[in-house]
Protein backbone atom coordinates (compact mmCIF):
# COMPACT_ATOMS: atom_id res chain seq x y z
CA UNK A 1 0.00 0.00 0.00
CA UNK A 2 1.49 3.36 -1.05
CA UNK A 3 0.23 6.90 -0.61
CA UNK A 4 1.56 9.99 -2.32
CA UNK A 5 0.48 13.60 -2.24
CA UNK A 6 1.96 16.91 -3.25
CA UNK A 7 1.17 20.58 -3.70
CA UNK A 8 2.81 23.52 -5.40
CA UNK A 9 2.35 27.15 -4.34
CA UNK A 10 3.59 30.05 -6.41
CA UNK A 11 3.92 33.44 -4.74
CA UNK A 12 5.18 36.67 -6.26
CA UNK A 13 5.80 40.19 -4.96
CA UNK A 14 5.08 43.06 -7.34
CA UNK A 15 7.01 46.31 -6.85
CA UNK A 16 5.35 49.38 -8.37
CA UNK A 17 7.54 52.37 -9.17
CA UNK A 18 5.81 55.46 -7.80
CA UNK A 19 6.08 58.98 -9.24
CA UNK A 20 8.54 61.55 -7.99
CA UNK A 21 7.47 63.59 -4.97
CA UNK A 22 6.48 67.05 -6.26
CA UNK A 23 6.59 70.16 -4.08
CA UNK A 24 4.63 73.25 -5.19
CA UNK A 25 5.75 76.70 -4.01
CA UNK A 26 3.27 78.94 -5.83
CA UNK A 27 3.79 80.99 -8.94
CA UNK A 28 3.86 77.83 -11.05
CA UNK A 29 7.08 76.59 -9.38
CA UNK A 30 7.16 72.83 -8.88
CA UNK A 31 10.24 70.89 -7.86
CA UNK A 32 10.62 67.14 -7.93
CA UNK A 33 13.00 65.50 -5.51
CA UNK A 34 14.47 62.03 -5.09
CA UNK A 35 12.01 59.31 -4.17
CA UNK A 36 12.49 56.24 -2.00
CA UNK A 37 9.82 53.55 -2.19
CA UNK A 38 9.82 51.14 0.75
CA UNK A 39 7.33 48.27 0.60
CA UNK A 40 7.22 45.70 3.42
CA UNK A 41 5.24 42.52 2.89
CA UNK A 42 4.15 39.39 4.75
CA UNK A 43 3.14 36.18 3.02
CA UNK A 44 1.88 32.96 4.48
CA UNK A 45 0.17 29.72 3.56
CA UNK A 46 -1.32 26.73 5.35
CA UNK A 47 -2.09 23.30 3.90
CA UNK A 48 -3.72 20.38 5.74
CA UNK A 49 -5.69 17.22 5.05
CA UNK A 50 -8.98 16.22 6.63
CA UNK A 51 -9.70 13.94 8.31
CA UNK A 52 -6.39 13.89 10.06
CA UNK A 53 -5.12 10.28 10.49
CA UNK A 54 -1.59 10.05 11.86
CA UNK A 55 -1.68 6.20 11.93
CA UNK A 56 -3.47 3.36 10.16
CA UNK A 57 -3.71 -0.34 11.03
CA UNK A 58 -1.77 -2.50 8.60
CA UNK A 59 -3.22 -6.05 8.66
CA UNK A 60 -0.96 -9.08 8.95
CA UNK A 61 -2.53 -12.10 7.13
CA UNK A 62 -2.22 -15.78 8.07
CA UNK A 63 0.28 -17.20 5.62
CA UNK A 64 0.72 -20.58 7.31
CA UNK A 65 0.80 -23.90 5.38
CA UNK A 66 1.12 -26.48 8.10
CA UNK A 67 0.32 -29.54 5.94
CA UNK A 68 2.71 -28.33 3.27
CA UNK A 69 0.28 -28.99 0.46
CA UNK A 70 1.06 -25.70 -1.20
CA UNK A 71 -2.15 -24.07 -0.10
CA UNK A 72 -2.75 -21.66 2.77
CA UNK A 73 -4.46 -23.22 5.66
CA UNK A 74 -6.52 -20.09 6.48
CA UNK A 75 -6.46 -17.83 3.48
CA UNK A 76 -7.71 -14.32 4.13
CA UNK A 77 -7.49 -14.59 7.86
CA UNK A 78 -5.93 -11.62 9.69
CA UNK A 79 -3.68 -12.51 12.52
CA UNK A 80 -3.26 -8.98 13.89
CA UNK A 81 -2.86 -5.36 12.89
CA UNK A 82 0.32 -3.31 12.97
CA UNK A 83 -0.07 0.43 13.63
CA UNK A 84 1.72 2.28 10.82
CA UNK A 85 2.34 6.00 10.54
CA UNK A 86 0.70 7.69 7.59
CA UNK A 87 3.14 10.61 7.49
CA UNK A 88 0.21 12.99 7.21
CA UNK A 89 1.02 16.47 8.54
CA UNK A 90 0.00 20.10 8.23
CA UNK A 91 2.25 22.51 6.33
CA UNK A 92 2.69 26.12 7.38
CA UNK A 93 4.64 28.73 5.43
CA UNK A 94 5.40 32.29 6.54
CA UNK A 95 7.44 34.81 4.59
CA UNK A 96 8.59 38.26 5.72
CA UNK A 97 10.48 40.84 3.72
CA UNK A 98 10.51 44.23 2.03
CA UNK A 99 11.33 45.75 -1.30
CA UNK A 100 12.85 49.18 -1.88
CA UNK A 101 13.57 51.35 -4.90
CA UNK A 102 15.54 54.61 -5.04
CA UNK A 103 14.87 57.16 -7.79
CA UNK A 104 16.86 60.34 -8.29
CA UNK A 105 16.79 62.88 -11.13
CA UNK A 106 19.96 62.87 -13.18
CA UNK A 107 20.15 66.60 -13.97
CA UNK A 108 21.23 68.21 -10.68
CA UNK A 109 21.54 71.67 -12.27
CA UNK A 110 17.83 71.85 -12.98
CA UNK A 111 17.12 70.80 -9.41
CA UNK A 112 19.34 73.58 -8.06
CA UNK A 113 17.70 76.18 -10.30
CA UNK A 114 14.26 75.03 -9.20
CA UNK A 115 15.32 75.34 -5.54
CA UNK A 116 16.67 78.86 -6.17
CA UNK A 117 13.42 79.87 -7.87
CA UNK A 118 11.43 78.39 -4.99
CA UNK A 119 13.50 80.29 -2.42
CA UNK A 120 13.16 83.54 -4.38
CA UNK A 121 9.40 83.08 -4.53
CA UNK A 122 9.27 82.41 -0.78
CA UNK A 123 11.29 85.58 -0.12
CA UNK A 124 8.92 87.53 -2.37
CA UNK A 125 5.89 86.24 -0.48
CA UNK A 126 7.50 87.17 2.84
CA UNK A 127 8.31 90.68 1.59
CA UNK A 128 4.78 91.11 0.22
CA UNK A 129 3.39 90.07 3.59
CA UNK A 130 5.70 92.54 5.34
CA UNK A 131 4.58 95.34 3.01
CA UNK A 132 0.94 94.55 3.68
CA UNK A 133 1.68 94.60 7.39
CA UNK A 134 3.40 97.98 7.08
CA UNK A 135 0.45 99.41 5.14
CA UNK A 136 -1.92 98.15 7.80
CA UNK A 137 0.09 99.65 10.66
CA UNK A 138 0.42 103.03 8.92
CA UNK A 139 -3.30 103.11 8.16
CA UNK A 140 -4.06 102.21 11.76
CA UNK A 141 -1.72 104.92 13.03
CA UNK A 142 -3.27 107.55 10.75
CA UNK A 143 -6.88 106.71 11.51
CA UNK A 144 -6.31 106.34 15.24
CA UNK A 145 -4.40 109.62 15.34
CA UNK A 146 -7.15 111.54 13.56
CA UNK A 147 -9.81 110.08 15.84
CA UNK A 148 -7.81 110.85 18.98
CA UNK A 149 -7.39 114.47 17.85
CA UNK A 150 -11.16 114.68 17.68
CA UNK A 151 -11.51 113.13 21.12
CA UNK A 152 -12.91 109.85 19.80
CA UNK A 153 -11.55 106.62 21.23
CA UNK A 154 -12.70 103.23 22.51
CA UNK A 155 -13.64 102.75 26.12
CA UNK A 156 -10.75 101.24 28.12
CA UNK A 157 -12.89 98.20 28.93
CA UNK A 158 -13.77 97.65 25.29
CA UNK A 159 -12.09 94.67 23.59
CA UNK A 160 -11.13 97.03 20.77
CA UNK A 161 -9.37 99.54 23.01
CA UNK A 162 -6.01 97.94 22.28
CA UNK A 163 -6.41 98.78 18.58
CA UNK A 164 -5.31 102.36 19.23
CA UNK A 165 -3.71 101.86 22.65
CA UNK A 166 -0.16 102.38 21.37
CA UNK A 167 -0.91 105.51 19.28
CA UNK A 168 0.40 108.79 20.72
CA UNK A 169 -0.81 112.19 19.46
CA UNK A 170 1.32 115.28 20.05
CA UNK A 171 0.17 118.86 19.30
CA UNK A 172 2.73 120.22 16.85
CA UNK A 173 1.57 123.81 17.42
CA UNK A 174 2.28 123.73 21.15
CA UNK A 175 5.42 125.56 22.31
CA UNK A 176 7.44 123.82 24.95
CA UNK A 177 8.74 125.97 27.86
CA UNK A 178 12.13 127.49 27.00
CA UNK A 179 14.35 130.51 27.83
CA UNK A 180 16.11 132.93 25.42
CA UNK A 181 18.85 135.38 26.31
CA UNK A 182 18.48 138.85 24.68
CA UNK A 183 21.70 140.90 24.45
CA UNK A 184 21.62 144.69 24.97
CA UNK A 185 23.75 147.59 23.71
CA UNK A 186 24.84 150.40 26.07
CA UNK A 187 25.95 153.96 25.26
CA UNK A 188 29.31 155.18 26.39
CA UNK A 189 27.62 157.18 29.12
CA UNK A 190 26.23 153.92 30.54
CA UNK A 191 22.64 154.49 29.51
CA UNK A 192 21.29 151.22 28.08
CA UNK A 193 19.55 151.34 24.76
CA UNK A 194 16.86 149.06 23.45
CA UNK A 195 18.00 145.45 22.87
CA UNK A 196 19.22 144.51 19.42
CA UNK A 197 19.53 141.24 17.61
CA UNK A 198 22.75 139.38 18.04
CA UNK A 199 22.22 137.96 14.54
CA UNK A 200 22.54 141.43 12.99
CA UNK A 201 25.64 141.93 15.03
CA UNK A 202 27.14 138.72 13.69
CA UNK A 203 26.49 139.88 10.13
CA UNK A 204 28.46 143.04 10.70
CA UNK A 205 25.59 145.36 9.86
CA UNK A 206 25.24 148.68 11.68
CA UNK A 207 23.03 148.51 14.72
CA UNK A 208 20.17 151.00 14.98
CA UNK A 209 19.49 152.13 18.53
CA UNK A 210 17.25 155.18 18.86
CA UNK A 211 18.69 157.93 16.70
CA UNK A 212 22.31 156.78 16.54
CA UNK A 213 24.09 154.08 14.60
CA UNK A 214 26.77 152.03 16.22
CA UNK A 215 29.06 150.01 14.09
CA UNK A 216 30.51 146.86 15.54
Amino acid sequence: MANSSGSVTNQAIQVLQGPYITNTYGGGIQCQGPTLNFTPYVTGSVSKQLPYEPYYNDPVYDMRDLDEDGSLDNPGDVLYFVPTRTGQKDNYNLGLGFSATWSRPLDKKLQDQCKEAAQANIDLMKQTTANKRLDFEIARLKNCGELLKQGIYFHPKSPYYKVCADVVVMNKNAIAPHIHSIPSVSRPNGVPESPVSSRAEDLGAPLQTGREQISP
